[in-house]
């Protein structure tokens, strides 16, 4: 083989070495980007899942939010005035997603009672593959489907848009009084529900 046909099958090599990369990259990092991401893509922001508190005299009011369920009924933030409300994000393609859905739906369904409210957001998702992870967990309340992800932006500063899974909840006024980035374990999130619950 010749010297220069050495080189061209090194430079080749190279440049195909080079876009791979460049295609392994942007599935990684891509958190910024707006498109879809792909069913299995296990895209999102590390968190430990434990919980922040929000003292009381700093807590923001959360924005007004409003659409569709993925059941297809329409619902609002407004419609759960005077309740705790527990904000969660999520999408099917997201592994800690899955890990932490039997907790959201235990603590779900143990402060019910309470007057705690859960509501998902399912973010940046396919609706038949988010419907199915639904009838799979059946968590036992709604989520908003919110595709474009408007949800998420709508609570910038408090959350992170591209974090998923992450978590909110919100006092009796509708004020965001702790949110939980990563996957929620269950004594953090129902130490935090039930104290905010218990708050006058």
């Amino acid at each position: 083989m010749s010297t220069v046909s050495t080189r061209s099958s090194r430079s080749r090599a190279f440049v195909t070495a080079l876009l791979v990369a460049a295609a392994l990259a942007g599935c990684a990092g891509g958190q910024g980007s707006s498109s879809q991401p792909q069913s299995g893509d296990t895209r999102f922001v590390a968190g430990d899942g434990s919980m922040r508190v929000v003292p009381a005299a700093e807590r923001q009011a959360a924005p007004a939010i409003e659409g569709q369920t993925l059941d297809g009924a329409a619902t609002a933030l407004a419609d759960h005035k005077g309740k705790v409300v527990v904000l969660n994000f999520w999408a099917s393609w997201c592994g800690p997603c899955r890990g932490e859905a039997p907790v959201l739906k235990d603590v779900a369904a143990k402060t019910k009672a309470r007057g705690v409210q859960f509501l998902g957001v399912d973010s940046k998702d396919d609706k038949a593959q988010a419907l199915a992870f639904q009838r799979t967990q059946q968590p036992g309340y709604p989520s908003l489907y919110d595709q474009p992800g408007k949800v998420a932006l709508a609570f910038r500063g408090m959350v992170n848009p591209a974090a998923i899974p992450s978590t909110l909840v919100l006092d009796r006024q509708g004020r965001v009084a702790a949110r939980a980035l990563g996957e929620v374990h269950y004594s953090d999130l129902m130490n935090v529900v039930t104290k905010v619950s218990d708050e006058k």
